[in-house]
């Protein structure tokens, strides 16, 4: 759960009136990809049948993904490149039609970059569930009709059974290396559990074995923001004309993730105690600048993500333990083979590191033994999206191994 997109993962700074002025008109109903418009970079893979573990059916499915570099005659240098809650496939290249936001990844994936694209094939899906390409919620079912509140509800697991038939599509075997980081980072590390003898390389950044009881609990306030707000109808506001879809609960819902993004030493440095404008907040009216930043990219987040989406994605999320029926936690990790590089911030509040520790701990081959890398960063969980400079130097240990 992280700011995923460059223009959301800078250093935090006071909104000013040519910012708000970009979101003066009235948001629409849902900030989905919808069929139609522009496809961008997307390729699109088309899949039959798929039953998710708690046993429902999607009669057909999509994944959109997007790929840089060449695959070689040998098949051997996939990299695959997954994202974050609110992220997309949309890894590297400028905001343009089809794609609302420039690369969420651009300093990491490229040529020679880190991940250098002059080396290795990338491959970047948008996740089932996802609302920028792949099916989910704001795509229409077999009755001619968005799916809505009927959408299954999706584990990790099934996200990633739903990616591995993208890679067998694609005639890739064995990944060269599979990297995420947040939520990524559950799928990665599901990946080299499932299907140990497909994964040789593993980067796990900022992410958890299991999401814990203060996960779900965060989880869980921003989820029912969404579902109070009277104009999200139950799930079923397709039809509602700009500006009377859930916009209100899916912001408020964003600003309370933002407040776990991002760890308190950063907040209080950039903005301290200042007014938005000359106006007081001390009972004047006024607001304070720290205020207006999180309303700006509340509302900021509407225009580029659906309502059904973000719940389907977070009760994924709160799904995630990779010890469940595996015998536990320790159990499930000793399945990984891949070589592995587990990463996280020292600042983040929303996977403290201790649950990168916990899996360094227990996959048999790691780059630094039993302890994660530790980064140094005031941007708490975000950190593995601004630290480029650092995550890319330790992603391209991990390549280089």
């Amino acid at each position: 759960m992280d700011w995923q997109t460059s223009e959301d993962t800078v250093p935090s700074a006071p909104v000013t009136e040519a910012d708000a002025r970009l979101l003066g008109g009235r948001p629409p109903a849902t900030g989905a990809w919808r069929d139609g418009d522009p496809a961008g970079d997307r390729h699109f893979a088309a899949f039959g049948a798929f039953r998710t573990e708690g046993g429902r059916e999607l009669p057909a499915y999509r994944l959109a993904y997007e790929t840089w570099g060449e695959l070689n005659a040998a098949r051997d240098n996939a990299v695959l490149v997954l994202h974050a809650l609110t992220g997309d496939s949309h890894v590297r290249g400028p905001a343009g039609a089809g794609h609302p936001t420039s690369g969420w990844w651009d300093d990491i994936v490229g040529p020679g970059a880190p991940i250098d694209t002059d080396r290795w094939f990338v491959i970047a899906p948008n996740m089932l569930g996802g609302c920028q390409g792949s099916t989910g919620p704001s795509s229409i079912g077999p009755d001619g009709y968005e799916w809505a509140s009927r959408f299954p509800y999706l584990t990790i697991r099934d996200q990633v059974a739903a990616q591995v038939r993208l890679a067998d599509a694609l005639g890739i075997d064995v990944w060269a290396a599979v990297v995420g980081g947040s939520m990524g980072g559950m799928h990665a590390l599901e990946w080299s559990i499932m299907h140990p003898d497909r994964v040789q390389r593993l980067g796990v950044l900022s992410s958890p074995p299991v999401n814990t009881a203060d996960q779900i609990a965060l989880n869980s306030v921003q989820l029912e923001a969404i579902q109070i707000d009277p104009r999200f109808q139950g799930g079923e506001y397709y039809d509602s004309a700009d500006g009377d879809g859930p916009t209100r609960g899916l912001a408020l819902a964003r600003r309370m993730a933002l407040l776990n993004y991002r760890s308190p030493t950063e907040l209080n440095q950039r903005f301290q105690r200042t007014w938005q404008s000359g106006v007081s907040p001390l009972g004047h009216g006024g607001r304070f600048a720290v205020e207006s930043y999180l309303d700006f990219h509340g509302n900021k987040f509407t225009r580029r993500f659906d309502a059904n989406s973000y719940i389907t994605l977070v009760e994924a999320m709160n799904s995630h333990d990779v010890g469940r029926d595996r015998g536990g936690i320790e159990d499930a990790l000793a399945r990984v083979t891949a070589t592995a590089l587990v990463l996280g911030i020292d600042s983040d509040r929303l996977f403290p590191i201790d649950g990168q520790h916990r899996i360094a701990r227990g996959i048999r081959r790691t780059l630094d033994g039993d302890r994660a890398v530790v980064l140094s960063s005031d941007f708490g969980h975000d950190g593995f999206l601004i630290e480029t400079a650092a995550v890319g130097a330790h992603v391209r240990r991990l390549l280089d191994a």
